[in-house]
């Protein structure tokens, strides 16, 4: 790995463990090696615990006193409640990119579910997570509200190790996204806001049902 470069260190290690943390380096639960991660980027352990506290200021890790960092566990109920705002965020996030959002976000959009559908095709979870944030994502970029953007970016991150850890119907998942797409390409603001708040009910439905049957385990119990 290149050794960083040492302006702004805490920020460039901060990125790359939020990057490690999209890639599901971290699972939910799982005790950081401050030590580890200082020699892996060839630093040393200072700038390493500015970012683990920036993270620790967004819910993605907790340090517990006498025993350490660990990411963030989550339960059911901290599930729902994430997709409870979510939901709301999301659906003001369509409403104001409906008549905001450019033809190249657009076209990005087409081009991410047409990549969902293939790698849903072969079973790689792990690469529709990664394409599932970015689709959300350019719609956040679209709505043009930095605020908004910035707060749903935060909840989405502490919800990456649900893609995972559920088993939806993906292709109904990716029948949400192009509804969305749709409603967006008519620039029709109600029926953005709807389609995004569905795509959110759907998978609270999905999170009760998984308690019902005895299927959740909690992320990460320690």
């Amino acid at each position: 790995m290149p050794k960083l470069q040492r302006e702004k260190l805490s920020n460039q290690i901060y990125t790359v463990l939020k990057e490690m943390i999209a890639d599901h380096r971290f699972q939910p639960g799982a005790r950081l090696n401050i030590e580890s991660i200082a020699r892996e980027l060839d630093v040393s352990r200072t700038p390493v615990w500015e970012a683990v506290r920036r993270l620790e200021q967004e819910g993605l890790v907790e340090n517990i006193p006498n025993r350490g960092v660990f990411m963030s566990s989550l339960t059911a109920e901290k599930a729902l409640d994430l997709y409870a705002v979510r939901e709301v965020l999301e659906g003001m996030a369509a409403r104001l990119a409906a008549t905001r959002i450019d033809d190249n976000s657009l076209e990005k959009m087409a081009r991410c579910i047409a990549r969902q559908r293939e790698v849903i095709a072969r079973q790689d979870v792990l690469a529709y997570s990664k394409l599932d944030f970015e689709f959300h994502a350019t719609v956040y970029d679209a709505c043009g509200n930095e605020w908004l953007k910035e707060l749903l970016e935060t909840i989405k991150n502490k919800m990456r190790p649900l893609t995972l850890h559920m088993q939806p119907d993906f292709t109904e998942l990716i029948d949400q996204h192009a509804a969305l797409l749709q409603a967006l390409r008519k620039r029709d603001p109600e029926k953005a806001e709807e389609a995004f708040r569905r795509h959110n009910r759907y998978m609270m439905a999905q999170i009760r049902e998984d308690v019902d049957a005895g299927r959740w385990k909690q992320l990460g119990g320690r």
